[in-house]
């Protein structure tokens, strides 16, 4: 498939549950959003957008040496899929979409490249990464193909209606790797992901 794939970033949320603002929380060397972009970047998509919202001027001001596009979503308190929406609007004219969550900074640019060449390689206009049976993030698909159905979704189940409809048309690809299934809610799941940092560091000095 040659279709243009464009990055999709969603970190306009509020972080209620983290009692902070998690976009903005150190991870290494950079934040958590940083971490996600530079991941997303480095994956093989032709081009990334940020959909930002709470607290945007302090995002983009950390995402300026990235040089990546950002889109403010007015809606952002109405929740993630709001967030989907806008990038979608905004990307008006693009072929692909590759949908990557704000707070999973662990994510890593051969994941997302897995994801990226698999959509690219295969006819389906929908590809989930999976690992132990469960779907994850980042999430491909083809706009030409549900551009308008996605558009059309209402309540609060985000893409899932998409999915689930279009069976035939969605590969399931297996990762071998729980990254795609961890994202940072609470302050555990924060610390938690910051224990894995570390251990990942010790390992890669030994």
């Amino acid at each position: 498939m040659s279709l243009e794939i464009h990055g999709l970033v969603l970190a306009a949320g509020l972080s209620r549950r983290m009692g902070a603002f998690k976009q903005l929380l150190p991870f290494g060397s950079r934040t958590v959003v940083e971490s996600v972009v530079q991941a997303v970047r480095d994956g093989g998509v032709d081009d990334l957008t940020v959909v930002l919202g709470h607290r945007q001027e302090e995002v983009r001001t950390v995402l300026a040496p990235l040089k990546v596009s950002t889109v403010l979503n007015p809606a952002y308190e109405d929740g993630m899929f709001s967030s989907v929406l806008c990038g979608i609007r905004h990307l008006a004219s693009a072929d692909a979409v590759l949908l990557a969550l704000g707070d999973q900074p662990q994510m890593t640019a051969p994941i997302v490249r897995t994801v990226v060449d698999a959509f690219r390689e295969t006819e389906a206009g929908i590809v989930v990464p999976v690992f132990g049976e469960k779907r994850g993030h980042p999430i491909a698909l083809d706009l030409a193909r549900y551009r308008a159905e996605i558009q059309a979704l209402t309540g609060d189940e985000g893409l899932k209606p998409v999915v689930r409809g279009h069976p035939e048309d969605t590969i399931e690809l297996s990762i071998d790797n729980e990254l795609i299934l961890r994202d940072m809610d609470t302050r555990e799941d924060y610390e938690r992901e910051l224990d894995l940092l570390r251990d990942n560091d010790s390992e890669d000095v030994e």
